[in-house]
């Protein structure tokens, strides 16, 4: 599974990264496993699944945090994640 993670600010990404999961595992492991990886890599405290951002990854294969999603204050507009494949 390849996940991307995007950072964006006043309608400009920023800053992105692709991250592969090879693991014999569940779906939503490997989902996890993809955002905790890209967390790490942008150097971003784990955000929080929100309900309409668990609605949205659901149907869209993409999910936006905001400011709401995160503990710590964030210097950008919102993390955005999405599966490219499966």
């Amino acid at each position: 599974m390849k996940l991307w993670g995007k950072i964006w600010k006043e309608n400009h990404m920023v800053r992105d990264i692709v991250v592969s999961v090879e693991k014999d595992d569940t779906r939503t492991h490997k989902i996890f496993q993809g955002l905790d990886e890209i967390c790490r890599e942008l150097d971003l405290g784990r955000p929080i699944w929100l309900e309409h951002g668990i609605r949205d990854f659901q149907r869209h294969k993409k999910v936006r945090f905001y400011q709401d999603s995160f503990i710590e204050e964030i210097d950008f507009d919102y993390l955005e994640f999405m599966i490219l494949s499966e």
